[in-house]
């Protein structure tokens, strides 16, 4: 005997850019689905803030350290679609940044699953960036 259910209901969690306005993520994901009988609802309060400016101190500084500990790479600025509490300060008009020193492999990056990991190395490299990277801003600011 099959049996087919007769709805079906799914929560998606959307991590947007600041710039993104919650109609265009829905027109986004109308289209994506491309079915007129999925409806969507916006459940929760939608935050939003205004994207930092790049500070730059703050990016001076990593380049210099990313130059010094890993000769060659360069320092790029980027956003990533992640939720931190960046989000809430942005709103009040706190700029907020985020650096790391952290290297993943490109074929193993397993972010927040039950196996969730990085190399020892790249671990530890991370903490000596990141120490070095306050220590420097923090005798700029002396």
């Amino acid at each position: 005997m099959n049996a087919l259910p007769q709805l079906a209901a799914a929560t998606v969690n959307c991590r947007v850019l600041p710039e993104d306005s919650v109609e265009y993520v829905r027109s986004t994901l109308n289209r994506v689905i491309g079915d007129g009988q999925v409806s969507l609802t916006i459940s929760g309060d939608v935050s939003r803030g205004p994207a930092s400016p790049v500070r730059e101190d703050v990016f001076r500084a990593a380049s210099r350290l990313t130059g010094t500990m890993w000769p060659g790479v360069p320092a790029v600025p980027i956003m990533v679609m992640g939720a931190t509490d960046g989000l809430h300060l942005r709103a009040i008009g706190i700029p907020t940044d985020g650096v790391q020193g952290f290297f993943m492999d490109r074929d193993d990056i397993r972010f927040h699953g039950r196996d969730e990991r990085m190399s020892v190395a790249s671990f530890f490299e991370g903490q000596t960036f990141l120490y070095e990277l306050v220590k420097s801003l923090s005798r700029a600011a002396e």
